[in-house]
């Protein structure tokens, strides 16, 4: 979390690449952006933004720190606790002093009182009424939880020929170039989005030409989409589309909807993983359609941040030209639900004839293209 502007400070780190499990002693620099990892002979190994960084599951007397958009497995050990704290009063998502647990408990309080008299109020709203209002205020926190358990279930019933681990591209040797670009791609959006909660794009080996959001920012792109476009616009394109379900909360509150009674005591109780009520959730996720108001929301919020992001806003209504009508599992960009050629005309009304920078390079492109060989 960031506290103003800090002094140029560094202290001792441990730094292991993601490539050999070798331990390099480092020294660490913390300046006004980000901070800086260097070797005894004063090689840079790692120069990573505040804000990209995650704090990693670790021992209580070791700050973990891992870099969001690095398609390697590179790693910060910090043991030095003033140090660890004074990386932490700068990193938004690192939160070792619990100043974000405590901001958050008086919005969890809230909210919990507010599903209290929305589940009383049941029978005289419905389930559906709530959803819509509730979606809106359920803090990032338990909307990242219910993404979490809701994922699980997803992947499984995704991952039809059970490839496990290797169902996600861009592991593979010869597919990191390709998830790098990926990151590359989904950074540039991200930054022009602003969210409140960080995104996590996957590709999947799906030969549908399709993408889905969760709730909490997981965003699955099945590689038959990529497979179906010409240029790295129409993939950005789509993706930006489903960052507009994760900016309006569509899919908290479709599963929130589609769950019904079961979730929302499960959400209140603090229990997303019991009973049944997470694999009706996974399938509300899979099976329902967005209504036409959102699915249009989610238009337009594509094309807008298309144009902050210098991309071309007319590439998504190319690619719903390409696929509309196509009626594969997921949130369904897919349906032509409102009817394509609208949502074609309403996108290209906002798209602007500005020039515009590509999202990637040829070179990137046709790694992104392989991403799932292998």
């Amino acid at each position: 979390m960031t506290d103003g502007v800090q002094a140029v400070i560094s202290g001792p780190g441990v730094f292991f690449d993601g490539r050999t499990s070798a331990r390099h002693d480092v020294r660490v620099t913390l300046n006004a952006t980000g901070l800086q990892v260097e070797d005894a002979a004063g090689r840079v190994l790692a120069d990573w933004l505040y804000d990209e960084l995650d704090e990693l599951s670790a021992p209580a007397h070791v700050l973990r720190l891992g870099h969001r958009h690095n398609g390697d497995l590179a790693r910060l050990e910090i043991f030095d606790e003033p140090f660890a704290h004074a990386i932490d009063l700068r990193a938004e998502y690192v939160d070792r002093t619990g100043a974000i647990h405590r901001r958050q408990r008086g919005s969890i309080i809230g909210w919990t009182v507010l599903a209290t008299l929305a589940l009383v109020a049941v029978s005289y709203w419905g389930v559906p009424a709530i959803a819509e209002r509730l979606g809106p205020v359920v803090p990032i926190a338990i909307e990242r939880r219910m993404g979490e358990a809701t994922n699980m279930q997803v992947r499984a019933q995704l991952d039809t020929k059970n490839a496990g681990a290797a169902f996600e591209c861009g592991n593979g040797a010869g597919e990191k170039i390709g998830l790098a670009a990926l990151n590359k791609m989904v950074k540039r959006l991200e930054g022009s989005a602003a969210l409140r909660l960080p995104l996590r794009a996957t590709v999947i080996r799906r030969d549908e030409a399709n993408a889905l959001a969760l709730p909490g920012g997981q965003i699955y792109v099945f590689h038959g989409l990529i497979a179906k476009a010409d240029n790295p616009d129409e993939v950005a394109g789509v993706i930006a589309h489903e960052i507009g379900h994760v900016a309006h909360r569509d899919g908290t509150k479709a599963v929130l909807q589609g769950a019904g009674l079961s979730f929302l005591f499960g959400m209140l109780l603090g229990d997303f993983v019991g009973g049944g009520a997470v694999v009706l959730a996974a399938k509300t996720v899979l099976q329902s359609s967005y209504s036409r108001e959102a699915e249009s929301a989610a238009d337009r919020y594509a094309a807008e941040l298309m144009k902050k992001a210098q991309g071309n806003a007319r590439a998504l209504a190319t690619m719903l030209g390409k696929i509309g009508g196509a009626t594969e599992p997921g949130m369904k960009i897919l349906l032509d639900h409102p009817e394509t050629k609208t949502r074609i005309a309403a996108i290209n009304r906002i798209a602007a004839d500005a020039p515009t920078v590509p999202f990637l390079s040829a070179a990137e492109w046709a790694a992104l293209k392989r991403i799932c060989a292998g």
